[in-house]
C-alpha cells in the first residue's frame, strides 16, 4: 500500500531548530517580557507622547526664559544671545527695588492683580454657586437656560472680549446708551476703558468669562450629593438655607478647593482679556502684571528683564499654590 507524503506522520512540520522549543515556533520579543512586567509599563508607554509634548510646549521655553532673565538681552542682542553680557542677578533686584521706578511699577501691578483676583475668583464663584443651586431642581425651561449661562464660556476669548470692548465706549456703546440716555443714572458720559473705570470693566468682563465654569463644575458636584440627605434635613426641619450651609456646602467642599485654585491660576495669569480689552498698553488703574511684563518684554525690548518679572511670577505662583494644597490637605485629613 502506497502511503501519501501527506498522510505521513510528522510531514509538513519544519525540523525544530537545535536549542529551539518543540515544533519549531519561535517565541517573539513581546512573549520573552514577562506578562507583569508589560501590564506595569502599559501605562507609562500610553503617557510617553502627552508627556514629550508637554516638556517640548512648556518646560524647553520656561527653562530657557529663565536663562534670559540672567542675561542682558536687549534689543541690540536679538540676533546674536550668545553676545548678551551676563546680567547675573541684576535683573532681579532691578524688579525688587521698590524704591526705584521699575520696582514701583511692578509692585502697582502686583497689587492691582491681587485685588483683581480676589474680586473675580469671588465674584465668579458666588454667580456660579447660585446658578447651580437655582439650577438643581426641576422645572421647564431649564435646559435651555443650561445653555445660556454656558455661552459665554463656549464663546472664543476674542470675539466675547472685543464685543465688549464695542459695548464699553463712551460715545457710541451700548452700556453708557443704557445708563445715561435710558435709565438717566449719570450726568454725562462715564469713560469705561480709561480711568478708574477701566478696573471695574475689566473685572466685569472677566466675571462674565469665568462664571460659567465655576457653574458648570458646581454643578456637577451637586449632581454628586445623595438626595436622601436633603430629605433627612428637610425633615428635621432645616429650611433651604440650613440645607444650604449643612449639606450642600460642606459636600461641595472638595469641588470647591480644586475649583478655587483653578480660578486663581487662570485669572492672574490673564492675558489675552486685558490685551484685547485695551490694547498693549493698559490704563494704569487696571495694569495687571500679566500686562506689565508683556510691555517690559516686547515694548521696551528688555527681555532679561522682563524674563526675572515672569520667573518672580511663576515663583510666587508656585508658593501660593504649595501652602494652598497644604492647607487644604490638613482641613480634609482633620476632617
Amino acid at each position: 500500500m502506497v502511503v501519501s507524503a501527506t498522510s505521513r506522520p510528522g510531514a509538513g512540520r519544519r525540523p525544530a531548530s537545535p536549542g529551539g522549543p518543540p515544533g519549531g515556533h519561535r517565541r517573539g520579543i513581546a512573549d520573552r517580557v514577562p506578562a507583569r512586567l508589560r501590564r506595569l509599563a502599559l501605562p507609562y508607554l500610553l503617557i510617553l507622547p502627552a508627556v514629550l509634548l508637554e516638556l517640548l510646549v512648556h518646560l524647553v521655553p520656561m527653562l530657557v526664559g529663565i536663562g534670559m532673565s540672567f542675561l542682558r538681552l536687549t534689543q541690540f542682542f536679538l540676533r546674536n544671545w550668545s553676545a548678551a553680557p551676563f546680567a547675573g542677578l541684576d535683573n532681579y533686584r532691578v524688579a525688587v527695588d521698590f524704591d526705584g521706578a521699575v520696582g514701583r511699577s511692578l509692585l502697582h501691578s502686583f497689587v492691582v492683580t491681587v485685588v483683581f483676583t480676589v474680586l473675580t475668583v469671588g465674584l465668579s464663584w458666588l454667580l456660579g454657586i447660585c446658578g447651580a443651586v437655582l439650577m438643581q431642581g426641576a422645572f421647564r425651561g431649564r435646559g435651555v437656560l443650561r445653555a445660556l449661562f454656558l455661552v459665554p464660556y463656549a464663546l472664543p476669548v476674542y470675539a466675547g472680549v472685543i464685543t465688549w470692548s464695542f459695548l464699553l465706549q463712551r460715545d457710541s456703546g451700548l452700556v453708557n446708551h443704557v445708563l445715561v440716555d435710558q435709565l438717566h443714572l449719570f450726568g454725562e458720559r462715564p469713560f469705561w476703558l480709561i480711568g478708574a473705570g477701566s478696573f471695574w470693566s475689566l473685572i466685569v468682563v472677566c466675571v462674565w468669562r469665568s462664571w460659567p465654569f465655576a457653574f458648570l463644575v458646581l454643578m456637577a458636584g451637586l449632581q454628586n450629593i445623595p438626595g436622601d440627605l436633603y430629605e433627612a434635613a428637610a425633615i428635621d426641619g432645616a429650611g433651604w438655607g440650613r440645607r444650604l450651609r449643612a449639606v450642600t456646602l460642606p459636600m461641595l467642599r472638595p469641588v470647591n478647593q480644586v475649583l478655587v485654585l483653578v480660578l486663581f491660576l487662570w485669572t492672574f495669569n490673564d492675558f489675552n482679556t486685558p490685551y484685547v480689552l485695551f490694547g498693549k498698553s493698559a490704563p494704569h488703574e487696571a495694569d495687571l502684571i500679566s500686562i506689565h511684563i508683556y510691555q517690559s518684554s516686547f515694548v521696551t525690548w528688555n527681555f532679561g528683564s522682563g524674563s526675572a518679572m515672569s520667573v518672580l511670577l511663576l515663583l510666587f505662583l508656585l508658593l501660593v499654590t504649595a501652602v494652598y494644597l497644604l492647607v487644604t490637605s490638613r482641613r480634609r485629613s482633620d476632617a
